[in-house]
């Protein structure tokens, strides 16, 4: 028997769900539905790809009542999280025939301003959200029901403030719900402040750790990108994620990649809104099979055959980690996770494996590969992408053996590596080792 019967659905959006596919509710499905058709505000600490969309959408498609003024709003980082967000909620809504629009910048503002006054629910980014509401083009009078989805991810971003202030704006008397991959003191501290008695429900992470293999090379700074090469030539992979922390290393190791001739697109938050939907699609279609991203780009992203996460580099905040290899290993699948790392990434690596003892990440060694020359690239002069800016300073002096073969400290030198300082290196390699024009520091 299909088990979302027991969750107290209408038996519209039951047969919806079931046409749809689901059978088996995912844990935060089972543990906040039946509170969130009851009315009640939710805080849930739940990961990306888990199902919280399904979630909150029941109750969306529940309550809100078509041609009858915005009534639901969700609150997303990302445009492509807001898209994807719409989408499924068009999808569950079925026959009910709800007005559901997505609005995030990048796009033109006249459509949506033309659509707004016909919308039942919003899906939006708060910029954008808050260009409206500065324009007097969106009614909120009328919101039910908000949603904050990735809630982690606004803190990250610096969008706090603005979800403040929108959430000042939304009607008291209202029902609001709260998701987020982690609940640290700071999320949990502003669910509470907008929120009246909410349930806190927990799901367990979807990855398998049964199914997951993490692993790890040391490699010289300047060959990275070659043993990155090797290796997607070499392993037998589905589709692949290869995370960088910056636009500009995103940029250069998809050009680098494509110029040795793997099929490799990028998303970052530098690229046109139609530049990264397209992309996206392609990746999702398998018409290229390596994503190069950033944590912020990704963040969202429901994309299934991921097979293997490559760290081109290691974030400043070990959350981000485990979003990134909870992309893969899911609905019993196998997934590998490999990290590559040169000396500055040992830092982040420590930091990681302190707050995540139970991880098992074996040192692999790589030999007899091509070392390539990196193509010259424009510099990218845009903003950076967040990147773990809270990184703590300093050094870690610890070499004792705390996670699989983990060691702490590279055997390779710096200094014998690049012959001399390493800002002796700035004016003919990036800082993952790949070739860039003479730049001023930024």
């Amino acid at each position: 028997m299909n088990k979302f019967k027991e969750l107290g659905l209408s038996q519209e959006l039951f047969k919806t769900i079931e046409t749809l596919g689901f059978e088996e509710p995912t844990q935060i499905q089972r543990k906040s539905i039946p509170f969130i058709l009851q009315g009640k505000d939710v805080i849930g600490e739940s990961a990306t790809g888990s199902g919280k969309t399904l979630a909150f959408g029941c109750g969306i498609i529940e309550k809100v009542i078509p041609d009858n003024g915005l009534q639901a709003l969700v609150l997303t980082p990302t445009r492509e999280l807001a898209n994807q967000v719409k989408e499924s909620l068009v999808q569950f809504s079925g026959n009910k025939k709800l007005s559901i629009i997505s609005v995030y910048g990048g796009v033109s503002i006249n459509t949506q301003i033309q659509n707004l006054p016909k919308a039942d629910v919003v899906v939006a980014t708060p910029g954008r959200l808050l260009d409206h509401i500065n324009r007097k083009t969106i009614n909120m009078s009328k919101i039910s029901f908000l949603v904050i989805d990735e809630a982690d991810r606004m803190f990250d971003m610096g969008f706090i403030r603005d979800i403040k202030k929108i959430m000042n704006i939304c009607p008291s008397e209202r029902q609001t719900l709260f998701f987020s991959a982690t609940l640290a003191h700071k999320i949990k501290e502003l669910a509470d402040r907008y929120t009246k008695n909410p349930i806190v429900v927990f799901a367990e992470k979807m990855v398998d750790p049964e199914k997951l293999s993490q692993m790890y090379y040391d490699v010289l700074k300047n060959e990275k990108l070659s043993v990155l090469v090797h290796l997607l030539q070499n392993k037998k992979s589905n589709l692949v994620m290869v995370f960088c922390n910056t636009r500009r290393t995103t940029n250069a190791v998809a050009k680098n990649l494509r110029a040795n001739k793997i099929d490799a697109i990028e998303i970052h938050g530098g690229l046109s809104q139609y530049e990264r939907t397209k992309n996206i699609e392609s990746f999702s279609s398998n018409k290229a099979n390596v994503l190069v991203c950033t944590d912020v780009a990704a963040r969202g992203l429901h994309i299934s055959n991921v097979s293997h996460i490559y760290n081109y580099e290691l974030p400043g905040d070990p959350n981000d980690y485990v979003h990134r290899i909870g992309r893969t290993a899911r609905a019993g699948e196998e997934g590998s996770v490999i990290n590559l790392l040169s000396n500055e990434d040992h830092r982040n690596f420590r930091m990681i494996i302190d707050k995540y003892r139970t991880f098992d990440i074996e040192k692999e060694t790589v030999s007899h590969y091509k070392k390539i020359t990196p193509m010259l690239i424009n510099s990218y002069r845009g903003p950076r992408s967040y990147s773990g800016r809270n990184n703590p300073r300093g050094s870690y002096s610890n070499n004792q053996n705390s996670c699989g073969n983990y060691r702490g400290y590279s055997d390779q030198n710096t200094r014998s590596n690049y012959g001399g300082h390493s800002e002796a290196r700035s004016r003919t390699h990036g800082s993952n080792g790949m070739l860039l024009p003479n730049r001023r520091r930024f």
